[in-house]
């Protein structure tokens, strides 16, 4: 068909994006990734070895994988196939596999450019072994997902991974400076609206193509766009963010590790992040409970309890007030004093429950509600630790098998560090009086 229009000479006139029209025609000319395709980058030193090999290429959107994938076809003297796992199944595949091994026939190879390869299933993605091994592709798959998690390690073995990165705000600006050369005439922004259109792109090149665009089909004549103005025409694209995706466990990740490391302000960064991508809440709000058990435990009691009144006070009062509260509580677990001690205790101890097998408590503390159970001698010799000197009797409760162990290691932050003069002040008592 495409044929036909050209023929015509209609093809021409067919209205074309200005991402389109700007797509680069070297990868010297590719924004943003010269990590890749700059003078030392690992596709130029690639292609000047002669020899590339299958590829992986992970990264945000509108970064340039698909334009990287065709402009390498041209640079190997490769036929190009482009396919979307969205769109392309069992019997499509096999179509393609066999023009391939015709062309290879002939003489020469095809570079099979997969979007979205993440979307084929675990079987699909074998069917692509046999002609990656045998040369009768060389694929270059394109994914926003982390191949660690969402290909198979038969076809990650066969292929080497590029990570792209999203576009820096320098680059995006080289693009929008490029488009007005490439039009003929100066974007409707001030200054302020400039830099907000860049934020709008959020690191995708063709976002930001796409909004000056709209920006330029928006603005009357003479017409100067200020930020405020600009957000209220484009409307703001939302922001790259897809919550069953690597963005969202990355935001979580950072979250989580800035209140570990005792940074309220980098914590509160992250959960502005989420928060403005339309994260729930209360998912947010579980996690700081988590923080509070699994990074502050008995360093500081109450930040559990804060937590908790986070999630009940988003619970009442909804959005967006609720979000205040669950604010608070992330600044109060990341600058609480910290401790894993009760964490690594649990685990401890979870590990010897499951190896020890069903190990009889000993006897001392077993009830003897029967007369059999009495002539056995359970609960004999149990001391009442409210009878006692100091309320501590020092027994030993662990199974006689197993013999006595140590889980628990407060330390010497926050209150545990009250919990372990008790403790060490309990221990020597235990000794004193033969508890082991």
């Amino acid at each position: 068909m495409s044929d036909l229009f050209s023929a015509a000479g209609l093809e021409k006139e067919a209205p074309r994006p200005l991402a389109d029209r700007m797509r680069p025609k070297h990868l010297s000319e590719v924004a943003g990734q010269d990590h890749l395709v700059g003078p030392e980058g690992a596709l130029t030193r690639l292609l000047a070895s002669g020899s590339v090999g299958s590829l992986i290429f992970w990264g945000p959107p509108g970064t340039g994988k698909t334009t990287v994938a065709r402009l390498l076809a041209g640079e190997t003297d490769l036929a190009f196939e482009q396919i979307s796992a969205i769109f392309t199944g069992v019997a499509d595949l096999k179509k393609v596999f066999e023009a391939a091994r015709a062309r290879r026939m002939m003489g020469r190879g095809t570079l099979l450019f997969v979007d979205e390869i993440h979307r084929f299933n675990r079987a699909q993605q074998d069917g692509f072994l046999p002609v990656m091994e045998d040369g009768t592709v060389t694929l270059v798959g394109a994914t926003t997902e982390n191949p660690s998690f969402e290909l198979n390690a038969a076809l990650l073995s066969r292929a080497r991974v590029m990570v792209f990165n999203a576009l820096d705000e320098a680059a995006i600006l080289r693009l929008l400076a490029h488009a007005e050369d490439v039009e003929g005439k100066k974007l409707p922004l001030d200054e302020e609206a400039r830099a907000a259109l860049v934020r709008m792109a959020d690191g995708d090149g063709r976002a930001s193509l796409t909004l000056a665009e709209e920006a330029w089909r928006a603005a009357k004549p003479g017409e100067v766009f200020t930020a405020a103005k600009l957000q209220q025409v484009l409307q703001r694209r939302a922001p790259i963010y897809d919550k069953s995706a690597d963005g969202h466990y990355n935001l979580i990740s950072a979250l989580h590790k800035s209140v570990r490391g005792s940074d309220p302000d980098a914590a509160l960064y992250y959960l502005a992040r989420m928060f403005d991508a339309g994260e729930d809440p209360l998912f947010i709000a579980r996690r700081v409970v988590r923080m509070a058990v699994e990074d502050i435990g008995l360093a500081d009691p109450q930040a559990l309890v804060v937590a908790n009144a986070a999630k009940d006070a988003y619970d009442f009062l909804g959005s967006p007030e609720g979000e205040l509260a669950i604010a608070q509580a992330v600044i109060y677990v990341a600058t609480a004093p910290k401790s894993n001690a009760a964490y690594n205790a649990y685990k401890a101890a979870m590990r010897l429950a499951k190896e020890g097998g069903s190990l009889m408590p000993p006897k001392i503390i077993l009830n003897a509600p029967t007369k059999l159970m009495q002539a056995e001698s359970y609960g004999q010799g149990y001391r009442y630790d409210h009878d006692e000197p100091e309320a501590f009797s020092g027994q030993n409760y662990f199974p006689d098998a197993l013999g006595r162990r140590q889980f628990y290691t407060p330390v010497e932050r926050g209150f545990e560090r009250e919990i372990r003069k008790r403790l060490e002040y309990w221990d020597k008592i235990r000794r004193e009086r033969g508890g082991g």
